[in-house]
């Protein structure tokens, strides 16, 4: 449509309005002007009836010049409306569904540029996830995340951002993070096969990322440990080569005798002889001195050997024991660095869960939570007993952080429906609350200004 002959219309409009006021405005003067003149004058009938006359026709046709001019204007108008109805004007809903047809035919940057007009005109979690979904198909998966972040803020059960924003995360190699969000896409439909695989290999790829960490590890221990075993046995190697070496001296130095009396004259034979019958009987008792002293050697190297190898069998055990408990640390560790602060209460129940029997880690996840976002994380889905774990929690570490631990306890009690929950305790869970408040809240070792907050907190909890 002309723009410019649409403005053209709309002052011709305008101008006919204000004639047909003028044409009224004048009609009500003259009908006043007659009826004063017809009580005036004193003439005949016949030109008062014609004056009377003309009048009601002059009237007539100002009415009907009215009326035309008003149908006119109402034309104009329904043109113009009809004009514009007849347009298609684009919004979030015309975009998102055009986005969608781009995707069907595998226009993937078209599917974009729609999704992000839809999300112009009103953002919405289902164009943020359909356009994750087409920044994977472009392999854009740091994209795709951040999609799919948007779409659980504005909705944290949407399925298919978990779904999706799980896949990204794989390619991503975030296989930790990734296994949480299909898990909480399993929960959110648990009849849901496709979910359920996608669960499944992103366990089996953490799995095997903390099997392999963990692995590692201990090869380093065990070559560090091999090492230090190396030098030991490479000094008592040497011990034994001196030894065998003075074992071997005796022998050897009789054998050279030995060779040296084949070296001697015959006329010394006889000398030699009285000589060597004198030395006989001294030379059997240095023999048997040196035959005994070379046995009780050799037995005390048995035996140092004998000790050794028992000493070695606790040594393993304690090693591998230590290598363990390494393991286990780096492990717990490596978990403790890979929290990622929960945004929704489903998240936070769900990284609780993973951590349950370690209340390390599950410290860990809390002190992930800035005490101020609680309120906001569990709106109406905070659950008794996940208040009393989260409590227990926070008095394991009070002592290490007693501002942060009352923080935590201040914003809990601004949790919607809080009042209800603290209420509607068990009393086996309100008896837990109070011997914490008595033994750890406030305790002898708790400062007054922290103790203090803490027992004006007692009626908000009910444990009066």
């Amino acid at each position: 449509m002309d723009f410019q002959g649409f403005l053209n219309d709309l002052q011709d409009w305008e101008l006919s309005t204000k004639d047909n006021k003028a044409a009224k405005t004048n009609s009500q003067k003259e009908n006043k002007f007659t009826k004063g003149s017809s009580s005036r004058s004193g003439g005949s009938v016949g030109v008062e009836n014609g004056s009377r006359g003309d009048t009601i026709s002059f009237d007539h046709a100002r009415n009907s010049s009215a009326q035309y001019d008003f149908s006119r204007n109402n034309d104009l108008l329904s043109r113009v409306s009809s004009s514009f109805a007849s347009e298609d004007v684009p919004d979030a809903a015309s975009e998102k569904d055009l986005g969608n047809e781009f995707f069907k035919q595998k226009k993937f940057k078209e599917a974009i540029d729609c999704y992000s007009r839809s999300i112009a005109f009103s953002p919405t979690a289902v164009a943020h996830a359909n356009r994750a979904m087409a920044h994977i198909k472009l392999r854009r998966f740091q994209e795709a995340e951040d999609d799919c972040t948007e779409a659980l803020n504005l909705d944290d059960r949407y399925i298919k951002a978990y779904s999706r924003r799980a896949t990204a995360r794989k390619e991503l190699g975030k296989n930790k993070e990734s296994m949480e969000d299909a898990e909480f896409a399993m929960r959110l439909e648990p009849n849901n096969q496709e979910v359920k695989k996608q669960y499944a290999d992103a366990k089996s790829l953490y799995e095997k990322e903390i099997l392999h960490k963990t692995s590692k590890a201990l090869r380093n221990t065990v070559q560090k440990m091999g090492k230090s075993e190396a030098k030991v046995n490479g000094s008592s190697s040497i011990n034994s080569v001196s030894h065998g070496t003075q074992k071997s001296g005796p022998a050897e130095a009789h054998h050279q005798t030995k060779g040296n009396e084949r070296k001697i004259p015959a006329k010394e034979s006889l000398l030699m002889e009285e000589i060597n019958t004198k030395d006989t009987k001294s030379g059997s008792r240095t023999r048997e001195q040196v035959d005994n002293g070379s046995k009780e050697g050799h037995g005390a190297t048995n035996s140092l050997e004998q000790r050794n190898h028992k000493t070695r069998k606790p040594k393993i055990k304690a090693s591998v024991e230590q290598l363990a408990s390494r393991a286990a640390s780096l492990a717990m560790a490596e978990a403790a660095k890979n929290i990622t602060p929960p945004t929704t209460a489903y998240q936070f129940e769900v990284s609780w869960r993973g951590f349950l029997g370690d209340r390390a880690l599950q410290a860990c996840l809390l002190k992930a939570l800035s005490p101020h976002e609680l309120p906001k994380i569990f709106k109406n889905a905070l659950s008794s007993t996940l208040l009393i774990e989260i409590i227990k929690c926070a008095a394991s570490f009070f002592a290490e952080d007693m501002d942060l631990v009352v923080s935590y306890m201040n914003n809990l009690t601004m949790v919607p429906r809080f009042d209800v929950i603290a209420m509607c305790l068990p009393s086996s869970d309100k008896d837990d609350l109070r011997k914490i408040w008595n033994e750890v809240f406030c305790g002898e070792a708790t400062p007054t200004e922290y103790a203090e907050i803490l027992d004006n907190l007692r009626p908000k909890f009910y444990l009066e």
